[in-house]
């Protein structure tokens, strides 16, 4: 699996995770458990949602083509 989450997007997939991970813990509620998704993509580096779309926040090195 070649990474196509990036710097940024990466922190953002952290972050959201873990306040979707907080609020289901804070109401008690299992929904909570979706933040795992973010976190997990975000660990990874890799998320199957971009792959149908061809997109990656992942930058290119120099002399690197897609």
């Amino acid at each position: 699996m070649k990474p196509n989450v990036g710097g940024f997007d990466r922190i953002l997939r952290f972050a959201a995770g873990l306040a979707l991970l907080g609020a289901g813990y804070y109401f008690k509620s299992w929904w909570g458990l979706i933040g795992l998704g973010p976190l997990l993509t975000a660990t990874v580096r890799f998320c199957p949602a971009y792959l149908p779309f061809g997109l990656s926040t992942c930058r290119m090195k120099p002399g690197e083509s897609k």
